[in-house]
């Protein structure tokens, strides 16, 4: 193990444990107003009128009319409105806002409070959405050649629903004005950034007028993403007509009805199959926008570019669309677009190995790609490609290749077991160029004259450990004791900008550049003087080009890449598969703290088998959706799988810190794949599944049919 893989205590154990983090809702309540939203109970309907009941002294109502500035929020598009326009186009969607100092008279006001609407016709059902928010499409080869010399063509479409980010802290903003019409907003949130353009948008003020902060951050799994810089705009306007602070935090119920959960999706693969090899798939991917765009570009583009998995042929062709309902709008998810697409990649790869005869992983074996090889987007593997090696390992931790082959066989009685295996990558870092030209991180270090140096970047700590890794990199190069560096929640009024913590880019990306920074500082050191030092992201050289406008070159600089194997035990009599094991092994670099990256691991991949089994979320014939308490969605626990083992598989990539590659994302990716698989095979016949989550209610359907 390298010296920086050894584990410390996190330097924010201590006081989360102790109860001293202070979150956004542990803020003194005296002064501050509550929010909350008056929100539309249709899914699609003019707005003709709110009647709001006499107000008493202190209690205001907010709605689009009290927007100083822009009425859109910044995210990518830009369209998703602070408060409703016209039309609202969601059951949800915030009309207005609240805010008083007693919580119970807000609740009386709201609901006293009427709407008058012209009701309109809502588009709920993907197969027949017709509005595209985003249509990309790309090729290579010849798809038309390889279909006409093919030994035999699949065609199968697989589809995936939400899933909720059920991070332990709900949403939850504060906004607090400040002298000179400055605005002051704190809560939990990724990006700390991201809110501030936000705010300066729908304030009409300068970068230098807005101040955002991040506080303690109870979880984010991307679902703190871009929902803050919504929630921080709506709070913003209503401090700045209050003119006095406001704060919302959403109860449970809200936040599972009305937050941005994962993109459901539609995907439809036709694959080419010659002389037991895949020769050319031609791939059709919808994603579930819901009503407004928010990340759904970004979401769909990786989507896309991961349709054909770790394998490689000549010939490809994927169109993928992002579609318009009127549905709680989606966003982004631990994963990015890649677990809808990974799934259905390897679901496809079982069924026609299955139909040729041939065993799934010696199938998916003969296809896989290697260093060198060119990528779906024409780009270039430049680097080992370790997944012949991960696949010895979990077949060495669960004996994966003999129990596929004896489940197999025809099996009799209530209890039946099967065993699945995926196999994924996830890319490292912002799509293509994104890195190089928009996000173009910035990150400093300050040395203190008494010698203690701080990291100043704008990458949060949302549980997955930077304010412990940052400063373990920092101290290792310039040879301090950890206790001599240290780094704080993002303040964009003090820190700049490094970018936003999402796309399992923080250690990779900022990381090396905090390293650099850390040589330069070493080199300049001066013992009692205050010195600052600064590095900003280069794009590595070995890059070639990527278009967005072609979906050609190299999409990321690096993948990491992970193989997972899970063995059910079915009983036919409730459907219910029980998890026997658990396995993985992952390949994210160089871990800078091993104890971090295995809870990173183990927690991501638990995760993912929960998309894959128990956590179905769906909306009503309304567009209402109806699992909005832990009584109805249920997220998995220690207890569902007691057997998980995670290992780590390192292949170094040159230009991260130390070798390490992004962690965060990868271990939710592929678990749909490997525990729908399992299921199949456990319930044996004829049945080949095609969606997740698949639950036991799902999965006696399938057994009465196949009875039948």
């Amino acid at each position: 193990m390298e010296k920086i893989s050894e584990s410390v205590i996190k330097k924010d154990h201590a006081p989360k444990m102790s109860g001293r983090s202070v979150y956004v809702g542990d803020y003194s309540g005296d002064g501050v107003l509550t929010g909350k939203f008056l929100r539309s109970t249709l899914a699609r309907a003019k707005v003709l009128g709110v009647e709001v009941p006499p107000l008493p002294d202190g209690y205001f109502y907010v709605d689009k009319a009290d927007v100083p500035g822009d009425n859109n929020v910044n995210i990518v598009l830009d369209d998703t409105p602070v408060f409703a326009r016209d039309t609202v186009e969601y059951i949800g969607e915030p009309i207005g806002m609240v805010v008083g100092p007693e919580e119970k008279v807000v609740d009386r006001i709201l609901s006293e409070t009427k709407v008058s609407y012209e009701e309109l016709e809502p588009m709920l059902d993907l197969h027949k959405a017709d509005t595209v928010f985003f249509n990309y499409e790309y090729e290579k080869g010849n798809l038309e050649k390889a279909f006409a010399e093919a030994d035999k063509v699949y065609v199968e479409e697989f589809s995936t629903g939400y899933q909720d980010q059920t991070y332990l802290e709900p949403q939850g903003m504060m906004a607090e004005p400040e002298e000179n019409g400055h605005m002051y907003v704190h809560g939990s949130m990724q990006c700390a950034y991201y809110v501030h353009g936000a705010v300066m948008r729908a304030l009409g003020l300068r970068p230098d007028e807005v101040h955002i902060l991040q506080d303690v951050t109870g979880g984010g799994f991307g679902g703190k993403e871009a929902f803050p810089s919504i929630l921080g705009c709506q709070v913003a306007v209503a401090a700045r007509k209050a003119n006095a602070p406001i704060r919302c935090i959403f109860g449970r119920r809200e936040d599972l009805e009305f937050t941005s959960k994962r993109h459901p999706s539609l995907c439809v693969y036709k694959v080419a199959v010659k002389d037991g090899k895949v020769t050319g798939m031609d791939i059709d991917v919808k994603f579930n926008s819901g009503a407004y765009t928010t990340l759904s570009p970004v979401v769909l583009q990786r989507g896309i570019i991961c349709a054909s998995g770790v394998y490689s042929f000549d010939n490809l062709h994927v169109h993928g669309r992002a579609l318009k309902t009127n549905t709680t709008p989606s966003g982004a998810y631990r994963g990015f677009g890649a677990p809808q697409t990974f799934f259905a990649v390897e679901m496809m790869m079982n069924h026609i190995a299955r139909d040729l005869g041939i065993d799934s992983l010696q199938f998916k074996e003969a296809n896989l790609a290697r260093q060198g090889d060119p990528t779906s987007t024409s780009g270039k593997y430049h680097f080992p490609i370790p997944l012949p090696e991960m696949i010895n390992e979990v077949d060495r931790a669960c004996d994966f290749r003999r129990k596929h082959l004896e489940y197999e066989k025809p099996q009799i009685g209530r209890y039946r077991k099967g065993i699945g295996m995926a196999l994924w990558f996830h890319g490292a870092g912002f799509t293509g160029s994104g890195e190089r030209d928009h996000i173009k991180a910035v990150c400093k270090l300050h040395k203190y004259p008494d010698g203690t140096v701080e990291v100043l970047a704008s990458n949060g700590e949302i549980g997955q450990g930077l304010r412990t890794t940052f400063p373990k990199i920092v101290a290792h190069e310039l040879n301090l004791p950890l206790e001599k560096v240290y780094y704080n929640h993002p303040d964009t009024a003090r820190v700049p900008d490094s970018g936003p913590t999402v796309a399992s880019r923080s250690l990779m990306v900022v990381g090396e550049l905090l390293r650099r920074a850390a040589i330069k500082l070493r080199t300049q050191w001066i013992e009692g003087e205050d010195q600052i030092v600064e590095e900003h992201f280069r794009e590595p050289d070995f890059m070639i080009p990527f278009y967005l406008d072609k979906f050609h070159g190299d999409a990321y600089p690096t993948y990491a890449w992970g193989v997972g194997a899970i063995e059910v035990e079915l009983d036919t009599c409730t459907g219910i598969s029980k998890i026997l094991g658990a396995y993985g092994s992952f390949d994210v670099g160089t871990p800078i703290d091993y104890n971090i990256v295995i809870g990173q691991m183990e927690g991501g991949y638990l995760q993912g088998i929960g998309y894959a089994s128990i956590e179905k979320m769906e909306y009503d014939n309304k567009g209402r959706i109806r699992n909005n308490s832990f009584s109805d969605y249920l997220i998995p626990t220690t207890k569902d799988v007691p057997n998980l083992k995670c290992m780590l598989h390192v292949e170094q990539y040159p230009d991260g810190p130390y070798g390490a590659k992004g962690a965060g994302e990868l271990p939710l990716v592929g678990a749909p794949g490997a525990f729908v698989a399992a299921v199949e095979q456990a319930i044996g016949g004829k049945a080949s599944l095609h969606h997740a989550p698949f639950t036991a209610e799902d999965t006696l359907n399938v057994m009465m049919k196949e009875a039948e």
